[in-house]
């Protein structure tokens, strides 16, 4: 199953992002915690060098946190700054600000050599569809979000954000890269939302995710919906098909439905929490 999808409204944003680099400090790039490596766009490393760096690991209630602290270690060693945060509930968003002016500490103090004091740190905000970029930006921001005008950088389709005297925002559209080399790259991104439903044959992508989560949390599936696990990912379907009533007219099981059920209910954090990677094995 070799999953692609690039549509062309990408191409401009990612030429939107590198003509307003040279305006930036630093780069905050979210990524999904459950998927910290397949998540993260390549393509940012090399529009971002000689920036400073930092990745957030969002949706962290999601992901399974012995496999997070993991993935904090992978990342801190390779150089970026990292902060495992849940937008959505605000916690470690407190920490952020902190970060930022670490990371920024010698651009700060340059500038305070020059005379120059409390200028503001301006960054960048990227990520890839879905992971939660918006309601990041709105907790951040604590949703008293204003543009800053007058200066290089406002134009449609990206927003300059003022967070107190010391922090500029700017927003930028979710972009992915046009080619996946690895198939299980494409595989994770679908089963987070990252890539449009409407081009993915969801019941194909969800008896791969029912494998996974059997070999890796075995037992997780046959407690949320009162089977019996197998390795035959088909089979549980039909049974998760049976048990919540998916049938069509005639009462044959609607597998479709059962498998967007399922589906659902993993991006919503229903079935616990599951990292789909880890960095020995990405």
């Amino acid at each position: 199953m070799n999953i692609q999808w690039y549509p062309g409204h990408m191409t401009k944003a990612k030429r939107m992002m590198q003509e307003n680099i040279k305006l930036i400090d630093i780069v905050i790039e979210l990524v999904d915690a459950r998927i910290p490596f397949s998540s993260k766009n390549p393509d940012i490393d090399e529009l971002s060098k000689n920036k400073y760096r930092l990745i957030l690991l969002n949706k962290s209630d999601l992901a399974d946190d012995k496999v997070t602290l993991k993935w904090e270690e992978y990342y801190k060693e390779k150089g970026f700054f990292v902060a495992k945060i849940n937008a959505r509930s605000g916690s470690g968003m407190k920490s952020i600000d902190f970060i930022v002016q670490e990371a920024c500490r010698e651009k700060i103090e340059r500038d305070r050599k020059r005379g120059i004091i409390n200028r503001p740190i301006r960054a960048m905000i990227v990520g890839i569809p879905n992971v939660g970029k918006s309601t990041f930006i709105n907790s951040y921001a604590k949703k008293a979000c204003t543009k800053v005008g007058n200066k290089p950088g406002v134009t449609k389709g990206k927003q300059w954000i003022k967070l107190g005297k010391n922090i500029e925002l700017l927003d930028t559209p979710g972009i992915l890269w046009p080619k996946f080399d690895d198939k299980n790259v494409g595989l994770r991104l679908s089963y987070i939302g990252s890539i449009n439903d409407e081009i993915l044959n969801i019941t194909d992508i969800t008896c791969e995710l029912i494998k996974f989560i059997h070999n890796n949390y075995c037992n997780t599936l046959a407690k949320r919906y009162n089977i019996e696990e197998s390795d035959d990912a088909a089979r549980m379907l039909f049974d998760i098909a049976d048990k919540r009533a998916c049938v069509k007219k005639g009462g044959e099981p609607d597998i479709d439905k059962a498998a967007a059920i399922l589906l659902d209910d993993f991006r919503a954090g229903k079935l616990g929490r599951i990292s789909l990677e880890e960095p020995d094995n990405k």
